[in-house]
């Protein structure tokens, strides 16, 4: 495989990180992601193929990316994404494969994703009370994914990482459950600052539960937090361990401390769009160019224009922001 010039931006940032989103359907509703109703999916006509999406990987693999991370909307309601995963862990130079998910299906399928090549995993959970679960996602689900969690440990996934949306006067209460499921299971907590990319556009600021506050609220309510090595410094999450050493909290916070400088990931919606940011305003169509059988050094030149274009940072702090016309589901999470 010939080596090529790596993806690397104005601002030195070099992309080894991709993430596909494979659908934009999805199994709950949470209202920071999606409408509670009269959702606007894509066409199935018009979603990657397993064998696009597969293409446009082995065009980037030579640039540099060796990470991959599938995500929707919910990634495992499409048919067969085990076969996707094996299909991609067998292209050369690819040396790492996550997803996100909700857990949902994980009983079903999170064994055969596994034995597929997949290593990593990172399951969405807001809440560990069933009544603000269904408050959040719209829907009764959360035995599902506490189950789901069970299959993913059950399947040799080490670590499960538990991502969990933190939102002023919604969550606060389930920030101390958070810390004592690490401690018990193993299992590494990821709170996640509230973003603007909920469809309905109710985003505010005031509404970020920040990262320093729910630090504070795990060291006063069990006990307090020491900092880790951060050996990969382009990951997105601070990451913490309780000071006897059990249990690892890792914070991504993008409203109070945007890790844009360091940034190293691009995106793929599921719809054939190449963003360089999950913020960005602007789009390359990657799938019409497979459509239109334009050549891999013009598939390359679109990802390289498509890099070189990313700005600084996403400007949530500042009066410049402008909220992406895509909420997360149809952008990728």
């Amino acid at each position: 495989m010939e080596k090529l010039t790596q993806l690397i931006d104005t601002f030195g940032r070099v992309h080894n990180n991709l993430r596909i989103s494979v659908t934009d359907r999805c199994n709950i509703r949470c209202f920071y992601c999606m409408p509670s109703e009269d959702v606007q999916f894509v066409h199935r006509s018009k979603i990657m193929s397993f064998e696009e999406i597969v293409r446009f990987i082995r065009l980037v693999v030579p640039l540099g990316v060796d990470k991959i991370r599938l995500t929707g909307g919910e990634p495992l309601v499409r048919k067969n994404i085990p076969e996707l995963v094996k299909m991609i862990a067998d292209i050369p130079g690819i040396k790492d494969i996550g997803i996100t998910t909700n857990g949902i299906l994980l009983p079903q399928q999170a064994q055969q994703l596994y034995d597929a090549g997949l290593r990593r995993i990172n399951i969405s959970l807001d809440a560990l009370n069933a009544a603000k679960f269904k408050q959040i996602t719209r829907r009764d689900d959360y035995d599902k994914v506490r189950a789901g969690i069970q299959s993913a440990h059950d399947a040799g996934f080490d670590p499960v990482k538990i991502n969990a949306v933190s939102i002023r006067n919604l969550t606060e209460e389930e920030i101390v459950p958070f810390g004592k499921l690490a401690r018990e299971t193993g299992a590494e907590i990821r709170f996640i600052e509230f973003m603007p990319l909920d469809a309905d556009n109710q985003w505010e600021r005031e509404k970020v539960l920040f990262a320093h506050e729910i630090q504070e609220i795990l060291s006063q309510g069990i006990m307090p937090l020491v900092p880790e090595e951060q050996p990969d410094k382009s990951a997105p999450a601070s990451n913490f361990v309780f000071e006897d050493g059990v249990g690892r909290i890792g914070f991504i916070s993008s409203i109070s401390a945007p890790f844009c400088m360091s940034c190293n990931r691009f995106r793929l919606t599921a719809d054939g769009k190449l963003r360089n940011c999950l913020f960005s305003l602007e789009e390359t169509n990657i799938r019409e160019l497979f459509h239109n059988n334009a050549p891999d050094e013009e598939i390359i030149a679109a990802v390289r224009s498509s890099i070189t274009a990313k700005k600084e940072g996403h400007e949530i702090n500042t009066a410049r922001f402008i909220q992406p016309d895509r909420p997360m589901y149809s952008i990728g999470g």
